[in-house]
């Protein structure tokens, strides 16, 4: 009896759920018969190639070619990697590839510069941040999916590539011819004392090694008892999403939120919080950005910002903040999905928006010497006790321009307020 029971309550649950969730399980069966009505198309169309193309089709190219039209329909960073492109993105991911340098999206429906990686062929020939791609090698990009271009712009160390670009800010076409070579990237170009305890950390994109080799500038530079830091994040185009994470971590108290990402499903919803013990608190902090500061860069300057740790300097950065989860398969290849959005810890959407300085300073090209650059700082007379040889100081700030000198300037002042 007790059986008998027990099993017509759990049917009773059963009916009672089935009954609550009835319109939702309808609105399922109608989208997967939706799909499954065409699904037949695609059945019919590839049964029309294979007995009726004049050449006969390989089923594995005629699914790839399906793979990576359906993964492009999407959005501009989901896509299909087959199995050698997908293992030039894992290297690429640990550090080093081959091609030309440069980080490149779908914007606008045209093949756009994230940015240029400092001192590879791109960089060194002048491409820049914003530039549009509309010939590779004489063929125009038109309709050319990103991870073709990217497959395009890439070869053997040593052979040439020709790149037709639109800079809209000249309102002209320019060529370059570039020269490929091997890639090999450290998260961490620059770190050193600008003046005055003034450090700083040109960071170059966000990798398996960062973390490391961001910890270990840091001590470095706190040794030399600096009072304040620039973290020059400007063209970085962003990486690894872990790596990003890491990065704010250093600067945050423990339990501050860095970044969220929001999807369609909740297993696609997290919380990432500040937790290291490895903390570097304890002086001013300035963030440089510009448009070609992206995605992983744009979580670290957002999670700054937004728990006024420290400034944002710079202009406003490029507006990629949606997460793409890559998914291997059974031969070796891969799909690159999108699967949401990040957000900032005051809920912001990254995407399409950018991150917006405190205090916006525009970049200029760099000119000639002035006899002005020789005159002396005057928050040198505070920090430094007294004046130096106009040899000294204002000569070495001459190497570094004019956005890089105003977030020294800002450090200096907030260094002095404290002190005060």
């Amino acid at each position: 009896m007790n059986r008998k029971v027990i099993i017509f309550t759990l049917l009773a649950g059963l009916a009672t759920g089935f009954i609550a969730s009835n319109i939702g399980f309808a609105e399922r069966s109608k989208s997967a018969d939706n799909l499954y009505k065409e699904l037949e198309l695609f059945s019919d169309a590839v049964s029309i190639i294979r007995s009726d193309y004049v050449e006969e089709a390989k089923p594995k190219d005629l699914i790839y070619g399906a793979m990576k039209g359906m993964l492009s329909s999407l959005d501009p960073y989901s896509q299909f990697m087959d199995p050698d492109t997908y293992s030039e993105m894992r290297i690429e991911t640990e550090g080093e590839f081959g091609g030309i340098g440069i980080e490149i999206t779908i914007k606008d429906n045209l093949l756009t510069i994230i940015a240029p990686i400092d001192d590879t062929p791109a960089y060194k020939v002048g491409l820049k941040a914003g530039d549009k791609i509309v010939k590779i090698d004489g063929d125009i990009t038109k309709d050319l999916t990103l991870i073709e271009a990217v497959k395009r712009l890439r070869g053997k160390p040593g052979t040439s590539v020709e790149v037709t670009v639109l800079r809209e800010t000249e309102k002209r076409l320019l060529d370059f011819t570039i020269k490929r070579a091997v890639i090999n990237l450290d998260s961490i170009k620059t770190s050193e004392i600008i003046e005055s305890g003034v450090g700083y950390i040109r960071l170059v994109d966000f990798q398996e090694k960062t973390n490391t080799q961001l910890e270990k500038s840091l001590r470095e530079l706190e040794q030399k008892d600096i009072k304040g830091l620039i973290l020059d994040l400007r063209n970085n185009p962003g990486g690894l999403l872990d790596a990003a994470v890491l990065t704010a971590d250093k600067f945050l108290e423990e339990g501050n939120i860095v970044v969220s990402t929001k999807g369609r499903v909740e297993k696609q919803n997290f919380v990432f919080k500040a937790k290291s013990n490895n903390k570097h608190l304890d002086y001013p902090l300035v963030i440089l950005v510009n448009g070609g500061s992206a995605s992983a860069s744009e979580i670290v300057a957002g999670a700054i910002q937004d728990h006024n740790r420290g400034i944002i300097m710079g202009t406003k950065s490029f507006g990629k903040g949606s997460v793409q989860t890559v998914v291997p398969l059974s031969d070796g290849s891969a799909v690159r999905l999108t699967t949401s959005k990040y957000f900032t810890p005051l809920g912001r959407s990254i995407h399409g928006e950018g991150i917006t300085p405190d205090i916006t300073v525009e970049y200029k090209e760099t000119t000639e010497d002035k006899e002005e650059d020789r005159e002396l700082d005057i928050f040198d007379e505070f920090l430094n006790g007294e004046k130096e040889e106009k040899d000294g100081t204002k000569l070495k700030r001459k190497k570094y321009d004019n956005q890089i000198l105003s977030a020294v300037d800002v450090l200096k002042g907030i260094v002095i307020y404290n002190e005060k």
